[in-house]
C-alpha cells in the first residue's frame, strides 16, 4: 500500500511538471500557479457535483446514470436542492469534462471559461454558502495578457492548460491511496514557493512544519471543537489539524483571517480541494488586529487549537490609533506592541481567542523572546498570567525564502503547572537541496520530548517561574540550555605521553643516524 502512495504521488508530481513545462516562459510561475490551482478547482467541483448526483440517481434507482450527459433542462430541476446541499450548482454542458471536450475546437474558449466561473460563483449568491465563492476566480483572469497577447495565443494555452489537468490522475478520493487533489495543491504551492523566494515563501508553510504545530496543539486531545488561524495564508495549517485527528474528531470547522485577497482565494480553493464541505469552513480577508471576525458560528468560549505562521516583523497602527489600548485582546499587558512589530499583537489576539482548554502553537520570529521594551512588558504578562507553556528552538533555513531560526511558542490557559519547557530542537533535521526538514522521526523526537516535559542535557530544560523572572522575562532558548560542545576532547595527559613516547622515539633514530654516518666517514 505504501509503494502504491508513494507511485501515485510521484505520478502526480510528474504530469503538474509537465504542465509546467509545457507553458514555461509563457507565464511567471507564480502567476501561473493560479491558473492550475483555478483549473484544479474547476474540476474538482465539477468532478464532485456529478459524483453526488451519479451516486443519488443509482442509489434510487438502482442504475448507472450519468449527469455529465443530461441535458441543462432537466438538470435545471435540481438546481435549488443541490445549491441547498452542495453549496453551488454547474449545468452538465459547463462540467469541466464537457468544457475539454470542447476546447480544441472553441475559438471562444476564454469567453466561454469566462461565463462558466461566473455561473459557478452566482449560482452560491443569496444562499448560505456565497461567502465561500464570491470572487473565488478573481485571480483566474482569461483575458489577461499573461496567458497570450491575442485571444488565439490565450485560447491555446487554456486548452495546454485544461487537457493538462485533465490528463491528471486525480480520480476520486476514494479511489485513491492519497487525498490526489489536495496533495497536487501542496507540491504546487511547495514548488512556486521554493522558486519565488519570499513573495511566494510566505504564502505558505512547509507541510513538515505544519505537522510538528499541530501535533504539539494536540497533546493530550482526540477532538477539538474547532481549530483557527489568525493569518491563515493558503490555509496549510488550518488542515494539518484534518491530518491529525481527522476530519469528524474537529466537531465546528475550520476558521481563519487572512488580509492579502489572492492568499484568500488559494485557501478557499485548498479548503475543497482536501473536501472540507462549505459550511465547516468558515475565512475572512481583512485584517486580523484591526478588523478582527467575529464569525456567529464560532464557538462561545474561545477555539481549542490555534496554529499560526503569522507574518513576522509587520507593521501596524500601534500606539498611534489611541483606540487600540482599549481594545480587550491587547489592554490586559498595559502596553501595545511597538508600530514597526506587530508579533506580540498576534500572540496577545492569538491569547484572546483561545479556550480556557485550549492549545496555541505558534512561529515566531526569535527577537521577541529577548528584546527589551512593549516587548518585554508583553512577555512579563504573558508569563504571569501562565499563559507560557514552552519555547522550542526550531533548526535555522526550515522556510522557503529565508534561512532564519525561528522557534515555536505554545501557549495554554488553565495551566495546572507555573513551569515553562525550554527545548533546543535546532539540531533536529534532516539536510535537503535548498533547505533544511523536519522527518517524522525529528518530529517524533520532538512532540515526544514536550509530552515528557523534563530536563535533558543540552536539549531540554524544565524553568519554574521564578527563573524565568530572575532572567527578566527573556525566554530566548539559549538562555536556559548550554549548547552541547560537539568539538573533539583531548586528554592532555594522554597528549604529554604520546609526545613523550614520540620525541624519545625521534631521539633514538637521530642516534642510530648519526652512528651510521660516523661509520660511513670512518671508512
Amino acid at each position: 500500500m505504501a509503494d502504491n502512495k508513494l507511485q501515485e504521488r510521484d505520478e502526480l508530481h510528474r504530469s503538474i511538471w509537465a504542465i509546467a513545462d509545457d507553458l514555461r516562459g509563457a507565464v511567471d510561475g507564480w502567476d501561473f500557479k493560479n491558473y492550475v490551482l483555478g483549473t484544479m478547482f474547476y474540476r474538482y467541483i465539477s468532478e464532485n457535483l456529478a459524483n453526488y448526483v451519479n451516486k443519488g440517481e443509482e442509489e434510487a434507482n438502482g442504475e448507472p446514470f450519468d449527469y455529465a450527459s443530461m441535458s441543462d433542462e432537466d438538470a435545471e430541476e435540481a438546481r435549488e436542492g443541490l445549491i441547498e446541499e452542495k453549496g453551488f450548482f454547474i449545468l452538465p454542458s459547463e462540467l469541466f469534462c464537457n468544457v475539454v471536450k470542447r476546447a480544441p475546437t472553441d475559438e471562444n474558449l476564454n469567453e466561454t471559461l469566462e461565463k462558466v466561473l461566473h455561473h459557478i460563483e452566482d449560482s452560491a449568491r443569496g444562499t448560505e454558502s456565497e461567502g465561500n465563492f464570491a470572487g473565488l476566480f478573481d485571480d483566474f483572469d482569461v483575458n489577461s495578457n499573461k496567458l497570450g497577447s491575442t485571444v488565439a495565443k490565450r485560447n491555446e494555452r487554456l486548452v495546454q492548460l485544461l487537457n493538462g489537468v485533465a490528463n491528471m490522475k486525480l480520480g476520486d478520493v476514494q479511489d485513491h491511496q492519497i487525498d490526489a487533489f489536495g496533495d497536487a495543491y501542496e507540491y504546487l504551492m511547495s514548488m512556486y514557493a521554493s522558486n519565488a523566494g519570499k513573495s511566494g515563501g510566505e504564502y505558505f508553510t512547509p507541510q513538515y512544519v505544519s505537522t510538528l504545530l499541530a501535533q504539539l496543539a494536540t497533546i493530550g486531545k482526540d477532538k477539538i471543537n474547532a481549530v483557527y488561524d489568525p493569518a491563515c495564508g493558503s490555509g496549510s495549517l488550518l488542515l494539518s489539524a484534518e491530518k491529525v485527528l481527522g476530519k469528524d474528531n474537529i466537531r465546528d470547522g475550520f476558521f481563519g483571517q487572512e488580509i492579502n485577497i489572492t492568499t484568500y482565494n488559494l485557501a478557499r480553493i485548498n479548503m475543497f480541494l482536501h473536501d472540507v464541505e462549505f459550511d465547516k469552513f468558515h475565512l475572512a480577508c481583512d485584517d486580523t488586529l484591526i478588523n478582527p471576525v467575529d464569525w456567529d458560528t464560532e464557538p462561545v468560549n474561545g477555539f481549542e487549537m490555534i496554529v499560526s505562521n503569522y507574518p513576522y516583523s509587520k507593521k501596524w497602527k500601534g500606539d498611534s490609533d489611541p483606540l487600540l489600548i482599549n481594545d480587550e485582546r491587547f489592554s490586559p499587558a498595559g502596553v501595545l506592541a511597538p508600530k514597526a512589530k506587530a508579533d506580540m499583537a498576534f500572540l496577545m489576539h492569538i491569547v484572546s481567542r483561545l479556550a480556557p482548554n485550549g492549545t496555541a502553537a505558534v512561529v515566531c520570529f526569535p527577537g521577541i523572546m529577548y528584546r527589551g521594551g512593549a516587548e518585554q512588558k508583553i512577555r512579563k504578562y504573558l508569563v504571569e498570567q501562565n499563559y507560557v507553556d514552552g519555547i522550542i528552538q526550531l533548526p535555522a533555513n526550515l522556510f522557503f525564502g529565508t534561512s532564519i531560526a525561528t522557534c515555536i511558542m505554545v501557549l495554554k490557559k488553565g495551566r495546572s503547572t507555573s513551569d515553562i519547557l525550554f527545548m533546543d530542537a535546532s539540531k533536529e533535521f534532516v539536510k535537503a537541496t535548498n533547505t533544511n526538514v523536519l522527518s517524522d522521526e525529528n518530529i517524533q523526537h520532538i512532540v515526544d520530548a514536550y509530552k515528557e516535559r523534563k530536563d535533558i542535557e543540552h536539549f531540554t530544560h524544565v524553568a519554574p517561574e521564578s527563573e524565568v523572572a530572575e532572567n527578566n522575562f527573556d525566554l530566548s532558548v539559549s538562555k536556559y540550555l548550554e549548547p552541547e560542545d560537539t568539538r573533539e576532547k583531548i586528554d592532555i595527559r594522554e597528549l604529554n605521553k604520546q609526545i613523550e613516547s614520540i620525541v624519545t622515539r625521534e631521539n633514538e633514530l637521530r642516534a642510530a643516524i648519526d652512528k651510521i654516518i660516523a661509520e660511513i666517514e670512518a671508512d
